[in-house]
């Protein structure tokens, strides 16, 4: 109400000036407030930020929720470029290590299909963390996850990106802009995924999957070069391209069936900022496990 009383006093001022010359001064005004006032909310909400920031979602590898962990693997398939020495799928059995060397690669653009010795049951928060070990905030190798009950039929969790353009081996993704992909946050920490939001699949409401009985979690690689899409059509953009160890990195996977998201969830706010330099998103300039930087 103050604006419009203030606009019409404004108005009053503005007389003996030509029309053109007022249309000019309040299309001035108007963009003025969009940009004070409208513009700072329309891009308030973002994804969950990095671990150990405010309103993070990060799981954090020791969580008390965890009840269980992932105890088998299916269906290795190694995409390229990864060298033999990381494709040992028993490293991602069992608990999460949180570092970068205790963990299976899936090598570009390959999956691996994880499997539980008790079913993974839909409670009412998340119900499991995907575990992956990058080594900082910024340079995160994403990958796609599907569950199933029954081995066959699989369902995709939805995910969106919204990163802009493409991200060099050495680059960074913020973590704002990406959700429900695996692959989210630093060594240590996993990535929470909640049963219920797939509740409305086909695949679920025709009983073909069971979210009560979850057996089995599919990771699957992106190749980030922007060949893979995400839920909503947009182009995928992650590290690309890496080499010897590229593709996502797969520690753990923990069970909760249900626990409550840590406090905060998704925040209001600024995107925090990536390293300015490319050089600086990974350990000694490189992606993935860094096994350049190690041989």
């Amino acid at each position: 109400m103050d604006i419009l009383l203030n606009l019409g006093s404004t108005n009053k001022r503005l007389y003996g000036l030509s029309t053109a010359m007022k249309q000019q001064l309040l299309k001035m005004f108007f963009t003025f407030v969009f940009f004070l006032f409208l513009a700072p909310a329309a891009g308030a909400v973002s994804y969950s930020p990095a671990a150990g920031q405010e309103g993070s979602t990060a799981i954090h590898m020791d969580d008390p929720a965890f009840v269980s962990w992932a105890s088998g693997y299916e269906d290795y398939i190694i995409g390229t470029d990864l060298d033999d020495v990381w494709q040992t799928p028993e490293y991602a059995l069992g608990r999460a290590a949180g570092t970068s060397y205790d963990i299976v690669s899936l090598g570009r653009g390959g999956k691996i299909t994880m499997t539980f010795d008790s079913p993974i049951e839909n409670g009412e928060g998340w119900d499991f963390a995907v575990f992956e070990n990058a080594f900082n905030d910024y340079n995160l190798e994403l990958a796609y996850v599907e569950v199933s009950s029954n081995g066959f039929d699989f369902v995709r969790f939805d995910n969106i990106s919204l990163t802009p353009d493409p991200v060099s081996g050495y680059g960074s993704i913020d973590t704002t802009l990406i959700n429900g992909f695996a692959g989210k946050f630093i060594q240590g920490y996993g990535t929470p995924f909640n049963l219920s939001d797939i509740s409305g699949k086909p695949e679920v409401q025709s009983g073909i999957v069971d979210l009560f009985r979850i057996t089995h979690v599919r990771i699957v690689d992106i190749i980030g070069d922007g060949s893979f899409f995400d839920s909503e059509s947009n182009v995928i953009y992650d590290p690309f391209p890496t080499v010897n160890s590229a593709g996502f990195d797969l520690d753990a996977i923990g069970v909760s069936n249900g626990a409550p998201y840590p406090e905060g969830g998704i925040i209001e706010g600024p995107s925090p900022l990536p390293p300015e330099q490319e050089g600086k998103a990974g350990f000694g300039g490189q992606s993935g496990c860094f096994i350049n930087t190690l041989f």
